[in-house]
């Protein structure tokens, strides 16, 4: 099923984690371009739990909450299960802490608008800013990623600015083996490319804060995210013959789509 522009009704899922200081900034500029908010409290304080209830008061801002804290993945899975239950076809997910371009949302909503079923991604564009450990160890998911999808249609999997069509990423939401950490935004990427749903990429910036809030624990998140490696391995490995088949079919569609344009300037030029 293919889901018409006029269907089309998206909205924000942000996962917040403590980051009073500036989630009344980005709800304010998300709201500003015409989304409705959902906002996931995943066992906050009680000084930033005050200011999402103080939010909550707006127009079109949804609040849920996590009693404990359940990480990034199980806050963003309960706000995009959440959408889809009110009805929503898309959904911008966007960090709390500020490091996205908030300025680039309505051309990712527009892109998603123009491409419904595909998945739009964020390809972040750092500043200075970005702390050199965490680059160098981006470039090392990315070398796994293109492994266990044969391919080099992932840009980046880390980049939590992206808008997902919600009929095709439910599927995975209520599977067990997604997980629910810092891990989530790899995992989840990866088994859409699985599922063949396709995707687009918008370059964005991404500035890290000086002061900025960050929980990405250095020797536990590393930890995670080598399991998560050894997971998708296995995963791939059974989707091996699967993946090869689709390589090829799109060399060949690829191919093909060439020699068409080829054959139709020849005309053209005659």
């Amino acid at each position: 099923m293919v889901i018409k522009e006029s269907h089309f009704h998206p909205c924000a899922v942000i996962p917040v984690y403590n980051h009073e200081r500036t989630i009344g900034a980005v709800v304010d500029c998300v709201r500003k371009q015409g989304l409705p908010v959902v906002l996931v409290d995943d066992g906050c304080s009680e000084v930033c739990a005050k200011e999402l209830r103080r939010l909550s008061d707006l127009p079109q801002i949804t609040l849920l909450r996590h009693g404990a804290n359940q990480g990034k993945g199980a806050a963003v899975r309960t706000g995009l299960l959440a959408a889809s239950e009110r009805g929503y076809t898309h959904a911008l997910q966007i960090d709390a802490d500020g490091q996205h371009s908030l300025d680039d949302i309505r051309r990712f909503i527009e892109e998603a608008r123009a491409h419904p079923n595909t998945i739009i991604c964020g390809q972040p564009v750092f500043d200075e800013t970005i702390p050199r450990s965490r680059l160098y160890g981006r470039y090392f998911s990315h070398i796994f990623v293109w492994t266990w999808t044969l391919s080099f249609d992932i840009v980046d999997s880390m980049c939590g600015f992206r808008v997902y069509p919600l009929r095709e990423t439910l599927p995975l939401l209520v599977k067990p083996c997604v997980r629910s950490r810092m891990d989530f935004d790899t995992e989840i990427l990866v088994r859409l490319h699985w599922n063949d749903v396709p995707m687009r990429w918008l370059k964005t910036a991404v500035h890290y804060p000086k002061d900025g809030v960050s929980h990405f624990r250095m020797w536990h998140d590393n930890a995670l995210m080598v399991t998560l490696h050894a997971r998708l391995l296995c995963g791939m490995l059974v989707r091996l013959p699967l993946l090869i088949t689709r390589k090829f079919r799109n060399v060949l569609v690829n191919r093909r789509a060439l020699l068409t344009k080829g054959s139709a300037a020849d005309v053209h030029r005659r």
